[in-house]
């Protein structure tokens, strides 16, 4: 009986340190925008998990939940409530990151509004309201962050393109155009950050089931399933791992592209 409690506690032990040393992301500071939910949550989870500290970037006050659930997995996870179209609120809260922990490794810039409508039915204010979160928001943000990151010749930037952003979609005009707009300019932060150890890539994922795309009537959203070869929709978990792998240390030497995760929509 003795043994068996022994060799249990040693397994468990054993099992503990080898997940330490195996943690990709351990004692990295990681910013994931829209994490409050959806594939922004999937990518927390996994940071932490993977031994980050994680901030989580959001208007959403369902963020406060998220991280206070997080932590109670003994993770190391905090909410900021901040608007990635407010420069001010983004400064303030790099600066706060940075002045407690002397450096940020990591920015995953997954923040994102959709604003649909067909070209003569779209308005100025939601072609606006798209741009300004989607391209411009994922510029301030980059830019406030790069620059504790050049600091510290290190850092990893991954930010959310969209199959939209590749083939256009019906009634995304806005939205293409900010997620094309996010593939070119992740290329030209490569250029430019590149010489100071911080590389920069984007994910465009493909169908996943999230809160935004519940919202999806029905039919479409089967007409989309039909033509992905590989027969499903992704959860927020298969795009993460995609993150988790140009965030890491592994991926030194991948700068400058979009990865699609899209079960082989884009071909």
């Amino acid at each position: 009986m003795k043994a068996t409690l022994c060799e249990s506690l040693f397994g468990n032990i054993f099992t503990f340190v080898i997940k330490c040393i195996k943690m990709r992301l351990k004692d990295n500071i990681a910013i994931v925008t829209g994490g409050a939910r959806g594939i922004g949550k999937a990518i927390a989870e996994l940071f932490a998990g993977e031994g980050a500290t994680v901030y989580i970037w959001d208007l959403l006050d369902i963020g406060s939940e998220t991280a206070k659930e997080l932590s109670s997995k003994g993770y190391q996870v905090e909410f900021n409530k901040v608007s990635v179209t407010d420069r001010t609120q983004i400064e303030a809260a790099s600066q706060a990151i940075f002045d407690k922990h002397g450096k940020i490794d990591i920015l995953i810039n997954n923040a994102g509004i959709l604003r649909d409508k067909s070209l003569f039915k779209m308005t100025d204010d939601e072609w606006d309201a798209s741009i300004d979160v989607n391209l411009k928001g994922t510029f301030l943000c980059t830019r406030a962050v790069a620059a504790y990151m050049r600091q510290n010749k290190y850092g990893r930037i991954v930010s959310a393109a969209s199959t939209t952003g590749l083939r256009g979609n019906f009634g995304q005009a806005n939205y293409a155009a900010a997620k094309g707009g996010i593939m070119s300019m992740s290329k030209t932060f490569a250029i430019e950050l590149g010489k100071h150890g911080i590389t920069s890539n984007v994910i465009a994922p493909g169908y996943t089931q999230t809160h935004m795309t519940d919202t999806i009537p029905k039919e479409i959203q089967q007409m989309a399933l039909m033509q992905i070869p590989v027969g499903f929709i992704a959860d927020p978990i298969d795009i993460a791992q995609g993150y988790l792998f140009l965030a890491s240390p592994e991926a030194r030497f991948v700068s400058g592209i979009t990865l699609p995760i899209d079960g082989g929509f884009t071909r």
